[in-house]
C-alpha cells in the first residue's frame, strides 16, 4: 500500500489515530525528497498494519511543516500515540529509518 497522503484537514486525525505515525515532509523539486520516495513506499508496505506511514507536500500545505518547525526536506517526523517521538532531517539509509520505527513499536 502506497504511503497516504495528508493534508492540513487529515493530519491531526492521521496522527491522532495511530499508534505509531510516520510523516515524510516533502516536495516535487525536491531531489533528496524523490531519492526517499522507493524507500518511503517501501517502508509504508512493510509495515502496513503496525504502524501509518505517509507524507506530507510542505509547498500545498505548508502550515504543518511551519508548526513543526520543518524548514530543509526531507523532514521526518515520528510519533507514539500521537506525540512526536524522534525526527530526521535528510535522507536516511533503509535500515536506519525502520530501526526508528523499530524502536516505537
Amino acid at each position: 500500500m502506497p504511503a497516504i497522503h495528508l493534508t492540513d484537514e487529515s493530519f491531526s486525525k492521521a496522527v491522532g489515530g495511530a499508534k505509531v505515525a510516520v510523516i515524510d515532509f516533502w516536495a516535487e523539486w525536491c531531489g533528496p525528497c524523490r531519492s526517499m520516495l522507493p524507500i518511503v513506499e517501501k517502508i509504508s508496505d512493510e509495515y502496513e498494519g503496525k504502524a501509518l506511514i505517509a507524507k506530507i507536500n510542505v509547498d500545498d500545505y505548508p502550515e504543518i511543516g511551519t508548526q513543526y518547525g520543518v524548514r530543509n526536506i526531507p523532514f521526518f517526523l515520528f510519533f507514539k500515540d500521537g506525540q512526536v517521538a524522534d525526527k530526521h532531517v535528510g535522507t536516511i539509509k533503509e535500515s536506519d529509518f525502520k530501526a526508528k520505527i523499530d524502536a516505537l513499536l
